[in-house]
């Protein structure tokens, strides 16, 4: 498996602007949130007076690329109606005074706003301010109401163009990544469906289309989605194409040919990718069809929304505020420097040859219109991991999971699915069968049995038999109490949740959940429980000695090739 290297590579631009580089492949940083311990211990950071109506802390930007350090800026979170003269910004050198604006929400206070607002984008609320000089190498940042700390916290070695971003453990993440948080909406309707039985949810949304369509990818390769997003541009709906830049693989002739047909008849497409990318991969599949959001667990290919060989999941949702998260997702990512156009991509880049897939399934699940309860945005890195933790972490009867892989025995949506079976919750897992991770999930599979054998839990693992209904699983799906459904690209691997853009949505109702369980039972029927599949400890391993071997075997499958 190929895992990108991501080196910080800084570039001028206009005006001495520093371009955002990507994570540094480097002995990671380290920051530590107020009542934590640091290491000037005679002076732990403390929040005593911290209340709702304070402003907090919430991260920092100590070290860009620029001359002196310009551009340095920190952030508060601000509740409606703040004054900010009120408060003082502390180091351990300097204590100042905040400027006089009333403001509220996320507000950045930089030393140069100009330079932040080209970097940060035009939505993010900057207000020039005189904040102290952050160390690179790291120090204690304080904030001050009438002389007394409110909030503080403490960083280390600052990287070069890196954000320190204080919630989910205090991390450091690439200069223009996001820090989405979860959207969440509803009651709606969407069409829930699966492939490749009814591929032409994906092809009649886009038909459809009359104002906007945002197209966000992994690859792109069909030439009947490619026929659409024509006819739509045609039309006078504004079409735009986002990719990776960089599949795993390489890029192949089907999706040069595409992605030139659209380039040349001015739809703008943009790949991601480079040194100064953001992310591993820009994994997600999803569109912003007008106002609807159509999210899939599938690839823009025949193989994956033409139906001709992935078993995989869709849904189209019928509601305007989760259309607009993902596009503010997309123009996030699309308006980046590390998103180019296609045509400079494409000069720069070598293709392959690839066969399209041509299967021919039948068609056993039909799409469903249902109610939708309520709808949460899911976007990785920014909030998938906790969310997602969360909703396996609520169920209380059964959980059923579809995907490709887990990327290993100790990855945090495994251990979440292992301790609801502890607390009796029936877990199911469906894993692929295909060739590139077949080696990984059998023997992952075999651990997991040998302890719900050993533990005597409600935990169970098989690896797909397609049984002639498709040709192999590439869906990322999870059933809770038949009525929650989560639908979307993130693998159940910490590289997926923590390195990758993902998206998903957690759709909530008895309909919906249902719809996606009867289709998870069909599947999980087909591959049986026979013990080529399930692999039962006292056949195949003989005793829990083999879960030594299995965690030897089950070499991390970091991401899934499609």
């Amino acid at each position: 498996m190929r895992t990108r290297t991501v080196a910080l590579l800084w570039l001028a631009v206009t005006a001495g602007l520093a371009a955002p580089g990507a994570l540094a492949a480097s002995q990671p940083a380290t920051a530590t949130a107020a009542g934590t311990a640091t290491d000037d211990q005679s002076r732990p950071d403390v929040r005593p007076n911290r209340s709702v109506d304070s402003p907090r802390l919430v991260g920092a930007y100590p070290n860009p690329v620029a001359r002196d350090d310009a551009g340095e800026f920190v952030v508060l979170e601000v509740p409606p109606g703040t004054n900010l003269s009120s408060h003082r910004l502390a180091d351990d050198g300097r204590n100042v005074a905040l400027p006089n604006v009333t403001t509220s929400g996320r507000v950045v206070l930089s030393n140069d706003a100009n330079r932040s607002r080209r970097l940060l984008g035009d939505e993010t609320r900057v207000v020039a301010a005189d904040p102290p000089p952050l160390a690179n190498g790291g120090e204690r940042v304080r904030l001050l109401r009438n002389g007394t700390v409110v909030d503080s916290f403490t960083y280390r070695d600052a990287p070069e163009g890196e954000r320190y971003v204080r919630e989910e453990g205090s991390t450091w993440r690439p200069l223009g990544a996001t820090d989405r948080r979860v959207t969440t909406s509803g009651p709606t309707t969407a069409t829930a469906f699966v492939l490749p039985d009814s591929p032409e949810v994906a092809v009649d949304a886009l038909s459809d289309a009359e104002e906007r369509v945002l197209l966000a990818g992994y690859t792109f390769t069909s030439p009947r989605i490619t026929e659409e997003l024509l006819a739509a541009h045609r039309r006078g709906v504004r079409v735009e194409v986002l990719v990776e830049g960089g599949p795993v693989g390489g890029l192949t002739t089907p999706q040069a040919r595409a992605l030139d047909r659209l380039v040349r008849a001015g739809v703008p497409v943009r790949a991601m990718g480079g040194p100064r990318a953001r992310y591993a991969y820009h994994h997600a599949k999803y569109a912003v069809v007008d106002d609807r959001a159509l999210v899939l667990t599938e690839n823009w290919k025949p193989s994956g929304v033409g139906g001709r060989a992935s078993r995989g999941w869709g849904t189209l949702v019928d509601d305007a505020t989760t259309a607009n998260a993902l596009a503010e997702t997309f123009r996030a990512d699309a308006g980046w420097l590390d998103a180019r156009p296609w045509r400079t991509w494409r000069a720069n880049a070598s293709v392959h040859e690839e066969t399209p897939a041509a299967g021919d399934y039948p068609r056993h699940v039909a799409p469903e219109r249902v109610p939708v309860e309520r709808v949460r945005t899911l976007v990785a890195p920014d909030n998938a991991e906790p969310a997602l933790r969360g909703v396996v972490g609520n169920a209380s009867e059964s959980l059923d999971v579809v995907q490709v892989s887990l990327g290993g025995p100790d990855g945090p949506f495994t251990s979440a699915a292992v301790d609801a079976a502890r607390r009796g919750v029936r877990v199911r897992i469906l894993l692929s069968g295909a060739w590139y991770v077949r080696d990984e999930n059998a023997a992952l599979a075999r651990q997991l049995n040998a302890v719900a054998e050993a533990e005597d839990l409600p935990l169970s693992v098989r690896l797909a038999d397609p049984g002639g209904r498709f040709e192999k699983v590439h869906a990322k799906g999870v059933v809770v109490d038949d009525s929650v459904a989560v639908v979307g690209s993130l693998n159940w691997n910490a590289h997926a949740a923590r390195e990758n853009r993902e998206v998903a949505l957690v759709l909530e109702g008895e309909s919906v959940g249902g719809y996606y369980a009867d289709a998870f039972e069909a599947d999980w029927t087909t591959s049986g429980d026979g013990a080529s599949r399930e692999f039962p400890v006292g056949v195949a391993l003989g005793g829990l000695v083999a879960v030594v071997g299995a965690l030897v075997l089950a070499r991390r499958v970091e991401f899934d090739p499609e």
